[in-house]
């Protein structure tokens, strides 16, 4: 397991980070995605511990409050000690009761939403407490000011947010510069060999600004597991068939499948691997977040980071995945080709 800096920060987080969102159950969604109890949560959480991964993100939303409730209890009965792991977890939408101001991310509701996550966790702080989505309703300054509050108070270490687009992140970025205030050190976002529109606005801003990608569902739902394809009927129970998200043009993920496939085949391990592999070798990542309802599924996608793809197998995902060009896209490619061969020497 390798460790990667954590956007301008000195913290090092796992490659890896252990998603919780299978854990809980309950109605609607959260039945289908995953219904891991304490004792089963635990034992993925500590064979996560023993294989070297030290960030484990969560949600106050996740099975409305459990995921966090049996996480903390997790960690509790390990005795894992607290700076032996990063804990996240997110505010933004409506957990407990539904009152009218219980969702979004004004002060009123991220300074309740941290004091509940604090109980549920069993902690006296979280390590990285991230807006969970972007709220139309609340000026951007107010959030900021609320978490740079949580920040100075010793509630919170740092702060990230899930789910921004390019525009919205760089506007926070700024107000956090201009005020001197704590400011965004990730974005955990949706990002798959299937799915690489990140790439257009949101990669860029974030190596330009020294951001941290946490990439969330690096399987596509599980579309990218190796259980699907052109070809191939997926088992019964597969979340992919219950819960058809995120998005994805199937066309397109197919064709990146067969070639995975491929490259798996040849390599003896799992599709699964090569897709995590290969977000692993794009330098915009920190860390890729794996959940897992199984201990075989957990240890298989953690052998993705022995994984060391060529230069040849690059390419070759790389061919079948890449995004059509878009304006302004290759009109800046076209205007900056000079330069980029004076920088090159």
């Amino acid at each position: 397991m390798r460790y990667r800096k954590f956007g301008r920060t000195g913290l090092f987080v796992s490659e890896l980070c252990l998603g919780t969102m299978t854990f809980g159950g309950g109605e609607g969604m959260w039945s289908q995605i995953g219904t891991l109890k304490q004792a089963e949560a635990e034992g993925l959480i500590g064979r996560a511990l023993d294989a070297g991964i030290n960030f484990i993100d969560t949600a106050d939303v996740y099975s409305d409050g459990r995921s966090e409730l049996i996480t903390g209890q997790a960690l509790v009965n390990l005795r894992v000690p607290r700076e032996n792991v990063v804990v996240a977890t997110k505010v933004f939408g409506e957990t407990g009761t539904k009152a009218v101001n219980s969702r979004g991310m004004s002060r009123l509701h991220i300074m309740e939403g941290v004091k509940a996550s604090l109980k549920r966790l069993q902690l006296d702080h979280i390590d990285l407490y991230q807006i969970h989505g972007f709220d139309p309703a609340t000026p951007v300054e107010e959030a900021v000011r609320a978490l740079d509050n949580l920040v100075q108070h010793g509630h919170v270490r740092y702060v990230g947010v899930s789910n921004w687009a390019a525009w919205q992140l760089m506007k926070a970025l700024g107000i956090a510069e201009r005020l001197g205030l704590a400011r965004f050190e990730s974005l955990q976002a949706y990002y798959t060999i299937a799915g690489r529109d990140l790439e257009r606005e949101l990669a860029p801003l974030l190596l330009s600004e020294g951001v941290g990608l946490l990439v969330w569902s690096p399987l596509a739902g599980g579309l990218l597991s190796g259980k699907f394809g052109r070809d191939v009927k997926a088992e019964a129970g597969s979340r992919r068939i219950a819960f058809d998200f995120p998005p994805v043009n199937l066309e397109r993920a197919y064709n990146c499948i067969d070639v995975m496939r491929q490259a798996a085949q040849a390599r003896g391990v799992s599709v699964a691997q090569i897709a995590i592999a290969w977000l692993l070798h794009q330098n915009v990542v920190t860390s890729v977040i794996i959940g897992a309802k199984r201990v075989e599924q957990l240890l298989d996608n953690i052998a993705a980071t022995e994984i060391k793809l060529s230069a040849e197998e690059l390419a070759m995902l790389d061919e079948v995945s890449a995004l059509p060009a878009e304006y302004p896209g290759w009109m800046l490619q076209r205007l900056g080709e000079y330069r980029r061969k004076q920088l090159a020497g």
